[in-house]
């Protein structure tokens, strides 16, 4: 950790200081509407680090080539840089080897190669399919497809009001036909943060396997994939201040090396005839075509941003920001908060009496606060709790009390307009 931190000129032990990295991160300097911006749409995707920018124009500028079996010198610096991010990812997640890391186009990515190629293969008519009722649609529609392609059936465990996992109703669904468990680690629309531990312990008493959708965790609790023992967990760079377009899939070696590819082209083989292809090692044989290799640069130093400060820093100044902007937020008259887990990652989402969540987004953003309006690619939830969509404020390492206090001036400004 000191070596981290040193590379990007703190000093090892020094105290979080969010206005220094405030300063790092250029579009915080922007202004909408004549006002600074107030980024509060974090779940949706993070601003970027100037490291992470450099990261990738210099990327674009000195090694521009395609990775592997390349003998030229820029085509050698582009797969040593490309595969020491997978070592970083490797490391973050505390996988026990980079081959147990797969570069994907992001968590949905990620999820639809697990359905594809480790369900589909092993489902049958009448098994099943455990996912939680706050899903992502990225982690519903996947199982959709692949119960349709095998006559397997989805089943859903329930959230409380509060947004929570309903632990004893999905230990009744834990069945002797479920054959694979899916499900969020925190949800994206509601903020809630499962007890993964304990689902997972839960299913592997059965025998049943879990995947873990990762996105909003990555970027708020520490992941050690091993310590969970799932057997896989996918996350997007673009969650976790890297670039879009870019994730990972940790799958535990065993796993991965016992399903087929899921994609076919080139570097995913060994060799390749009219009558038969033989297909590449591990991860290589998942990642089929030339890959997002500046994305995956700049994803690694995404991760060595974030483990320079620390996630445990990150964690706890979050937790100060959803502690405020909960007691700030709930005191408005007429605002009802949706979610309110007694364990929240840093995301508040609401509805105001008599406005529709876009008009709340539109007219906030005219104050240079953005958030995000509707139903956060989460109808089941919004279905769940009995409306359209909601408004959500989503905080990230950057964001202040003064961002928290701006948001509030600005919902009290939506009222005014709707009286």
């Amino acid at each position: 950790m000191k070596m981290e931190r040193e590379v990007f000129g703190i000093p090892a032990g020094e105290a979080f200081d969010v206005a220094r990295w405030r300063a790092e991160f250029p579009i915080l300097r922007e202004q909408v509407h004549g006002h600074p911006l107030v980024y509060l749409d974090n779940a949706a995707t993070t601003q970027k680090p100037q490291s992470v920018i450099d990261a990738l124009a210099d990327y674009y500028a000195r090694d521009n080539a395609n990775v592997h079996r390349g003998v030229h010198t820029l085509s050698q610096r582009a797969t040593d840089a490309y595969e020491a991010a997978r070592g970083k990812v490797q490391r973050f997640v505390n996988a026990a080897a980079p081959e147990e890391i797969v570069f994907t186009a992001g968590t949905t990515g990620a999820i639809n190669l697990v359905a594809q190629s480790f369900a589909r293969p092993i489902l049958a008519k009448g098994d099943e399919i455990l996912i939680s009722a706050m899903e992502h649609h990225s982690n519903i529609v996947p199982w959709q497809l692949v119960c349709q392609q095998t006559g397997a059936l989805l089943k859903v465990v329930p959230v409380n009001d509060a947004g929570e996992l309903e632990l004893d109703a999905y230990e009744r669904l834990l069945g002797p036909r479920t054959r694979l468990v899916a499900i969020t680690h925190v949800s994206n629309a509601l903020g809630s943060v499962v007890p993964i531990e304990r689902v997972i312990a839960l299913a592997h008493a059965r025998n049943v396997p879990v995947l873990v959708d990762g996105a909003q965790a990555i970027s708020h609790v520490g992941v050690d994939v091993r310590a969970l023992d799932c057997e896989f967990y996918a996350f997007s760079g673009h969650k976790i201040f890297g670039p879009t377009g870019i994730g990972a899939l940790y799958g535990k070696a065993a796993r991965l090396e016992a399903m087929p590819p899921y994609q076919g082209g080139g570097d995913m083989i060994r060799s390749v005839t009219f009558e038969k292809t033989e297909y590449n090692d591990l991860p290589y044989k998942f990642e089929a075509g030339t890959p997002n290799i500046a994305g995956a640069i700049g994803m690694g130093t995404a991760l060595d941003y974030v483990s320079a400060i620390g996630i445990g820093a990150i964690a706890e100044h979050e937790r100060d920001l959803l502690t405020y902007a909960t007691e700030q937020v709930s005191a408005i008259p007429g605002l009802r908060m949706i979610g309110t887990a007694k364990e929240k990652a840093a995301i508040v989402s609401f509805t105001l009496h008599g406005v529709h969540a876009h008009d709340i987004g539109t007219i906030l953003d005219h104050e240079g606060v953005a958030i995000r309006a509707g139903h956060h690619c989460a109808m089941p939830v919004m279905e769940r709790f009995g409306v359209a969509g909601t408004a959500r404020a989503s905080f990230a390492l950057y964001n202040t009390r003064e961002d928290v206090d701006a948001l509030v001036a600005g919902i009290h400004r939506v009222q005014r307009m709707f009286r």
